[in-house]
């Protein structure tokens, strides 16, 4: 404790504290009364926010669609939230330009024109966009406005157009080859909209490919930061980690852009979906819902119309939420707001709930008083603390605060009379990946983060049908004073197991009083229960990160992350010096002549899969990954799809795919599928089954001379291709 906060106690707080012994008992107290620059069009000042139909619709526009989503603004209260952008994406025009050079609106889509469309969401007091995009055509074959910006621009004003989302399809070398070139294009259409005659936001959609946070502030409004999103966690968490990196860019006027939000699209859950927006709004991101607001749920429409989580997003100050920590997949997200208030974001990127913590100095708060309410911009719970921000964070969710300092005496006897205390309930292991019948420690914690005293009852903890657990003591304390915290320990075992990986939770519980009476908190820990591997299968784990193994018969399973083994490269993921995945093998069984067979039955997991996930059959030189070719694997992806992919180059990792992903075997099978991998040679041939009878090749490849040792490891792999592991199981490996 700093010499200053010695000092504090005063009056005013000795008589709080003597309220405390009233734990439990009704309390009585009195309540007391108590911009920078951006583009130079004036627009934008906020984050814009609004309805675009591409990630619903696709081409399936029309003014139908446009003007009854404009009607759905008004009724359901999205207009009033703040929400006036009507967007048009791709698909609004027709196939040529007219003979003076001017598009044409699909006349069976837009009968009346675009103007006609504007002029009836203007009279319902929103706004209108459009879109086009800066190549020769736009990404679904329609004329582009490259060589045509004025023309274009022109008409835009003339409709009543007030945005232009500019898109980076239809380029050529000799235009999109270099950051000038792409900084011209932007540029020419830039200057034309401000000649235009009228003030429209200007949305670059250069999918961040030549860092337009460097450059894009200067000419438009808001720039895409990333390729195009879709409805899953795996691309909402690849989105935010690459967005977050361009806080200081952000400024009224010009922002970054993540994409449209997909929340009530149906690829999410409803916690994932909450985590979007709150983590949108904490980045001062433009929030351009993307799903059919028609037929929205009320679950969906309270997302979006979130009054506290908006004003977040939409504070005045203008600052870009920051990334101030983020440990083991636990982040804190700060956003200082105009009224001196602080926006934090505590974001669980794992698949089982964690406590996270962080302090009002952490984030840049300060009370003379060392009193803070807490505001949850989701339960509307407000809680007083002296400093530390606590939450119990459910997989995949955002627990979001609004932190307030005191700033006077008054305040702070209000914010301490008024509000719960701020108290969380935390559970730990020794070890979160338990072999069967194994055991390990878990200690349940109850922290007050208050300024008062609390009466704390046992901490318990509950577990699933066949763990057993023992305590090895009684609750540290029964009172738990400001900024203290008590804890008990278990001693917990873990069941035989049934199946070879399967995910459970430990509960832990308790009441404790406050001023404002009794609570009953919980939270959880995910523990992830294995049955060995046994021999003569082995495990090799290429990922940065922990992956588990089991088997159980037959039936083999991995739990892995990892960027793939595949020559793309996904969100937020660069290629590296080997490949990623976990794979179960055998040394050694793979000689010039072989056959390997195995069955993918399961490729799930909690968190989705990225774009270079795969799970199948890996036959490699050493498949624990040691500086040696990598050999040929055939796998399922995240599509469904069937592919081979070789190491063509002799080096240690793939490059070249066959089949799968717009190659010749890009069917997609459903599970299980069968896979068959045969080595004659140096050649290798894949194929598939659905049937386990009729098999299909996916291709041939053949190793370049010396890349094939005389004998090989085999088995199966999996890889996420994402940052969170995901899960896939197997049976009937066999190897002859």
């Amino acid at each position: 404790m700093s010499a200053a906060r010695k000092q504090r106690p005063t009056r005013w707080l000795t008589y709080l504290l003597t309220l405390s012994c009233a734990l439990g008992s009704a309390v009585g107290l009195t309540m007391l009364a108590t911009p920078a620059n951006g583009v130079d069009n004036g627009l934008a000042r906020t984050p814009i926010m609004g309805f675009n139909d591409w990630n619903a619709f696709g081409c399936n526009v029309s003014a139908s669609l446009i003007e009854q989503t404009a009607d759905l603004f008004v009724s359901s209260g999205l207009q009033e939230a703040g929400y006036e952008y009507l967007n048009i994406d791709d698909c609004w025009m027709t196939k040529t330009r007219d003979a003076g050079g001017h598009l044409v609106p699909d006349p069976t889509k837009f009968p009346d024109g675009i103007k006609a469309v504007a002029d009836y969401i203007h009279a319902k007091g929103l706004k209108l966009g459009i879109y086009e995009s800066a190549g020769l055509t736009t990404c679904q074959g329609y004329p582009g406005s490259l060589g045509h910006e004025t023309t274009d621009a022109n008409d835009f004003a003339a409709w009543g157009v007030d945005l232009l989302k500019y898109d980076n399809c239809g380029t050529t070398t000799d235009t999109s080859s270099t950051q000038a070139q792409y900084i011209a294009r932007y540029t020419t259409m830039a200057d034309a909209l401000n000649a235009s005659g009228r003030k429209i936001v200007y949305s670059v959609c250069e999918w961040g490919n030549y860092s337009p946070a460097d450059w894009a502030p200067a000419i438009s409004n808001m720039w895409r930061t990333t390729d195009d999103i879709t409805d899953s966690y795996a691309s909402m968490l690849s989105i935010v980690r690459q967005n977050a990196q361009l806080a200081s860019a952000a400024k009224p006027g010009a922002w970054n852009d993540p994409d449209m939000l997909e929340i009530g699209n149906g690829g999410m859950t409803a916690a994932e979906y909450r985590s979007e927006f709150s983590l949108w709004s904490i980045m001062a991101a433009p929030l351009i819902a993307g799903t059919d607001l028609r037929k929205a749920t009320a679950e969906t429409l309270a997302i979006y119309t979130n009054a506290d989580v908006i004003a977040v997003d939409q504070d005045s100050l203008g600052k870009q939420g920051t990334l101030i920590s983020e440990t083991g997949g636990l982040d804190v997200f700060v956003k200082p707001l105009a009224n001196g208030d602080v926006a934090v974001a505590l974001f669980n990127e794992n698949s089982t709930g964690a406590s996270i913590h962080t302090t009002a100095k952490a984030v840049g708060a300060n009370s003379r008083y060392g009193v803070y309410t807490l505001t949850d911009l989701w339960s509307k719970q407000v809680s007083e603390t002296s400093g530390g921000i606590d939450a119990y964070v459910p997989g995949h969710a955002t627990v979001m605060y609004r932190l307030h300092a005191a700033t006077d005496v008054r305040s702070a006897v209000n914010a301490v009379a008024s509000s719960a205390a701020q108290v969380s309930l935390g559970v730990s292991a020794t070890s979160t990946t338990m072999a069967s019948g194994a055991s390990t420690a878990v200690t349940v914690n109850l922290t007050n983060d208050s300024s008062l005293p609390v009466l704390a009852g046992d901490l318990t903890l509950s577990l699933p049908t066949g763990w057993n657990a023992k305590a090895t003591g009684a609750n540290s304390a029964p009172v738990v004073g400001p900024a203290r915290t008590i804890s008990r320990s278990y001693t917990v075992k873990a069941p035989a197991a049934t199946v070879p990986i399967t995910s459970v939770e430990l509960t832990a519980s308790t009441t404790y009083r406050d001023l404002k009476g009794k609570h009953s908190p919980t939270s959880s820990l995910g523990v992830t229960l294995y049955s060995p591997v046994s021999t003569p299968n082995l495990t090799a784990n290429t990922t940065s990160g922990t992956a588990v193994f089991g088997q159980s018969g037959s039936t083999l399973a991995i739990s892995a992350a990892g960027s793939g083994v595949n020559p793309a490269s996904s969100g937020v993921f660069t290629r590296t010096a080997s490949d990623e995945y976990g794979a179960i093998y055998r040394d050694n069984v793979v000689g010039s002549s072989a056959t390997v067979q195995a069955t993918v039955t399961v490729q799930g997991g909690p968190t989705g899969f990225g774009a270079n996930s795969a799970s199948g059959i890996m036959v490699r030189n050493d498949a624990t990954g040691n500086a040696t070719p990598e050999g040929v694997v055939l796998y399922v992806n995240a599509n469904g799809q069937v592919a081979l992919a070789y190491a063509a180059k002799g080096g240690t990792t793939v490059d070249t795919t066959v089949g799968g992903r717009g190659g010749s075997g890009s069917t997609k099978p459903p599970l299980p599928i069968a896979l068959k991998l045969v080595r004659t040679g140096t050649s290798y041939v894949g194929s598939y089954s659905t049937d386990g009878m009729t098999w299909t090749t996916v291709g041939t490849v053949t190793l370049p001379a010396g890349a094939s040792a005389s004998t090989q490891d085999a088995g199966v792999f999996h890889t996420a291709g994402s940052a969170s592991a995901t899960e896939a199981d197997f049976t009937d490996l066999s190897i002859s």
